[in-house]
């Protein structure tokens, strides 16, 4: 039988990271050997989604794989961003790693980013959910047995209220018409306190909601 390519997944805490998971694992010719997450330093959470950094080390530690953070400054200028991605991408190479997956779905620019980025890295860049449907995508997660809470909302695009609630078939019933239901236009983002391949749930519920920088927080904690 011949080996198995060896992939890192980037890994923001949320839905599309998780069903990534699943589908890479379900392809027997690739192992996922690393989870890559970038870290605001200051706040101690991931990048964005602002989740603590406690409750994606229980993410890893359910799907059984070794966590990289990608330590950031805050602000981080996007030199800097790319210098320790970059360093990060070194790291997966000298690991025998030969490809990083990523769980974009439609947004081009981001897309060309990433293959530009790691044009020169020795590295393949994945997507296993590239264009798929979106409606169809989201259902699928959820019917899949993604569980997951919504950590983020950007409130000019979806009201404040959707913070800190389920990704579940009523919220996809409640999104307002022109939002995409995996929000691939960063309407919100999501933590997965259980999935496919978890080895048990990770009890979350969430706390203050709050806002900062122009963006709305529902800050989860464990029970």
């Amino acid at each position: 039988m011949p080996e198995r390519k060896r992939i890192a997944l980037s890994w923001s805490s949320g839905k599309d990271s998780a069903w990534t998971l699943r589908l890479l694992r379900q392809n027997h010719a690739v192992e996922v050997v690393a989870l890559i997450t970038s870290f605001n330093q200051v706040a101690d959470r991931v990048a964005m989604h602002a989740v603590r950094r406690e409750l994606v080390e229980l993410q890893a530690e359910r799907v059984g794989l070794p966590l990289w953070p990608v330590e950031l400054p805050w602000p981080c200028p996007n030199g800097v961003y790319e210098e320790r991605m970059g360093a990060m991408m070194q790291r997966a190479a000298a690991a025998g790693i030969e490809a990083v997956a990523f769980g974009d779905l439609f947004l081009r620019d981001i897309r060309d980013y990433r293959e530009r980025q790691m044009k020169d890295t020795g590295l393949e860049p994945l997507f296993p959910l590239w264009d798929l449907p979106t409606a169809a995508l989201a259902r699928e997660m959820i019917d899949g047995g993604v569980q997951a809470k919504i950590t983020c909302i950007d409130p000019a695009k979806l009201d404040r209220s959707f913070a800190g609630r389920d990704f579940d078939r009523s919220l996809l019933r409640d999104l307002p018409h022109g939002i995409d239901p995996c929000a691939e236009n960063g309407e919100f983002h999501t933590f997965v306190w259980h999935a496919p391949g978890f080895s048990a749930p990770i009890h979350v519920q969430s706390g203050a909601i709050v806002e900062r920088d122009g963006f709305v927080f529902a800050d989860l904690q464990t029970t």
